[in-house]
């Protein structure tokens, strides 16, 4: 995928990005060349100041493919208070240019193999798509879906990541995982097939999804492609883990309506006290309460079922009665992974989606006005946080962002990452933009596109200037702009970007700054003893720019004296 264009035109615009905000994200002479380099793989890299808006620009983007996502999946199983809120969607108003790659199995022999394609919607209008190089293929959203060309024209995944706690960014993701959810109980309500993955394209991957990740890597990617897990994080190869899937839980009289036409225990099954219409519910015997056996669907099929599979898989696996789950061992060795394989399509990105519909069933216990309060909200968020044991926060970010970055690797998506880098090191930083490049190197069928949001100068001075969107945002209006460094970033120093970019003209910190400048203004006002006061400097102050600067100075006006004196 390649962004070209995005425009705001909703009136009230979107953030801190005003009506009639536009950004160009490739000239013609840089989208030529990287068409000619398909397996040349560098991310856009948002740099500017505090509140500056460069996350407004992946939060407007998350929202917009949140809407096409609505509007895609809404006969299938979209609750009702989404379907009646679409026109209040924002951005009420946008357009969008970019190209996509055309899926192979729908690519004709001599067709393009890229697809440039516009998306625009104008206020209390339905979105319409345009493919520009295919005879201007012109359509409504709903014909577009209804026709198929969704798999063609839009991106396979859009996934969202933050280091921090950006709710606007995770909002719309947020949203479509309570809809994969209420997808799966649709499906457990109505005694439906369920496909054993996520329907939706959006994702989240917040902490919550940090184990899923690693395992799914470590059990499937090859020495060369861990190799950042290995040097940077020391992860050595994995022995053992548990799964543990909790199968019942007790629901309240209204959840287990919504399972039931009403009907009590049929004569002849009071013994397991299942309710006639759905095998999925039952009455406690400990509790008399409603229970509903949460992962029934994902068991039915012992071929094709996702708890199935991972049974297959398990070198272990028993019923804990008491709590009603169950627990699967695994000891990692060359079968166990032949078998992950065997099972999942050998694919990590299969296996992966297996863990989201397993952590997904974890929101039974978000209340159903919440729910409703999130689906409506501009800027509720909600946080799940599952840390990985014995890891630093960087080693985690670290291992999180490349992570996501193997397991789509072999697909059309659109990355939005905030921050990733944050707690990050020195070196990690440094090394950051080549990893991602080495976790995705491209092999011409597929492409993604990535922004990154970074205070970072080191991702800066990895990126070509054209790979740089740099923001301001006007101190009067509030209005956000963006440009492109007016010098060669690639290879850039250090204190070049943070002064050119960020404004810091300093190269040491405030405290130490503020103690330079009471030194300097001792030596200007004049009458100390000045080798003394070198000598105080070289012992108060580390080396920097700034520290042989005032020595120098000190030094030129003793020359000066000397050669007065000599005159």
């Amino acid at each position: 995928m390649k962004l070209l264009r995005l425009k705001i035109t909703d009136p009230k615009g979107f953030r801190s990005l005003p009506c009639g905000f536009e950004h160009h994200f490739r000239s013609e002479w840089a989208l030529q060349d990287e068409l000619a380099q398909p397996a040349s793989f560098a991310p856009f890299v948002c740099a500017g100041p505090n509140g500056s808006g460069k996350s407004n620009l992946l939060e407007a983007l998350a929202a917009i493919f949140y809407q096409l996502e609505v509007l895609r999946v809404r006969s299938s199983f979209l609750p009702e208070i989404l379907q009646n809120a679409a026109p209040d969607f924002s951005p009420t108003a946008f357009e969008l240019d970019y190209l996509i790659q055309v899926p192979l199995e729908y690519r004709h022999p001599n067709g393009q193999r890229w697809a440039s394609v516009t998306v625009w919607k104008k206020p209390g209008e339905t979105v319409r798509f345009l493919w520009t190089n295919q005879g201007d293929f012109d359509t409504d959203v709903n014909e577009l879906f209804k026709g198929g060309y969704g798999d063609i024209l839009l991106p396979e995944y859009v996934l969202g990541y933050s280091s921090g706690e950006n709710e606007i960014l995770s909002l719309p993701f947020f949203k479509m995982r309570f809809v994969q959810y209420d997808e799966y109980w649709q499906a457990l309500a109505q005694q439906l097939s369920y496909p054993g993955h996520p329907e939706t394209r959006l994702a989240y991957l917040d902490n919550g999804f940090s184990q899923a990740i690693l395992l799914c890597n470590l059990l499937f990617h090859d020495e060369a492609s861990l190799q950042p897990f290995r040097e940077d994080v020391g992860v050595e190869a994995l022995k053992e883990f548990r799964i543990i899937i909790r199968r019942r839980i007790e629901v309240t009289a209204k959840q287990a309506a919504q399972l039931t036409s009403g009907d009590y225990v049929s004569p002849g099954y009071a013994e397991d006290s299942y309710f006639s219409d759905n095998p999925a519910i039952s009455l406690s015997p400990e509790t008399g309460g409603y229970v509903v056996h949460l992962t029934q669907r994902l068991e039915s099929d012992e071929r094709t079922s996702i708890i199935e599979k991972f049974k297959r898989c398990a070198t272990l696996s028993y019923e804990d009665e008491q709590t009603d789950s169950l627990i699967l061992d695994y000891w990692v060795n060359d079968a166990t992974k032949a078998a992950f394989r065997n099972n999942f399509d050998d694919s990590a990105l299969s296996l992966f989606q297996a863990f989201q519909v397993l952590l997904t069933l974890n929101l039974y216990a978000v209340s159903e006005q919440l729910k409703a309060d999130i689906y409506q909200s501009n800027s509720h968020y909600v946080s799940e946080t599952v840390m990985l044991k014995e890891l630093s926060d960087g080693e985690h970010q670290l291992l999180h962002s490349l992570g996501l970055c193997l397991l789509f690797r072999n697909t059309n998506c659109l990355f939005l990452l905030d921050e990733p880098e944050t707690h990050f090191n020195p070196d990690w930083r440094a090394n950051f933009i080549s990893q991602l490049r080495q976790c995705l190197p491209g092999d011409g069928n597929v492409g993604q596109e990535m922004l990154i949001t970074t205070h970072t100068p080191f991702l800066i001075s990895d990126s070509k200037p054209d790979k740089v969107l740099i923001f301001k945002k006007d101190k009067t209006s509030g209005a956000v702009s963006i440009s492109q460094p007016d010098y060669n970033t690639l290879g850039a120093s250090i204190n070049k970007i943070t002064m050119s970019t960020f404004g810091k003209r300093e190269t040491i910190g405030g405290h130490a700054q503020a103690l330079l400048e009471a030194l300097r203004a001792r030596f200007e006002q004049g009458g100390e003893n000045e080798e003394e006061l070198i000598t105080e400097i070289q012992r108060e102050l580390g080396d920097s720019v700034e520290k042989v600067l005032l020595i120098n100075a000190i030094l030129d006006r003793q020359e000066r004296k000397g050669g007065a004196e000599q005159g």
